[in-house]
């Protein structure tokens, strides 16, 4: 197979799965102590109201994570919780652990 070809076909397969891979990135941040929602990865309005991620976990509007277990944890400026229940830090998600 010619090498502009392979290039395309790569192209394409990265084209296809970055939908995917924005969606993610759908969750809430704590931006300048506000909780705000975010879609595709971008702060996009303020929380109004507390929510409940897909494993359990809940976020209230002041920022506190309140885990399945019980345990609760404050997210800081600049964190972000998936909608998944992972907590970014420093560009990777990670689970949050009990």
């Amino acid at each position: 197979m010619k090498p502009r070809v392979k290039l395309m076909l790569v192209a394409f397969a990265v084209a296809m799965t970055l939908p995917r891979l924005v969606a993610a990135m759908d969750g809430v941040v704590m931006k300048d102590g506000s909780m705000m929602m975010m879609k595709d990865g971008r702060a996009t309005e303020p929380m109004t109201a507390d929510i409940t991620m897909s494993d359990g976990t809940k976020v209230t509007t002041s920022g506190v994570v309140k885990m399945r277990d019980g345990e609760e944890k404050q997210l800081n400026n600049g964190a972000m919780m998936l909608m998944n229940g992972h907590i970014m830090k420093g560009g990777k998600a990670i689970p949050m652990q009990p």
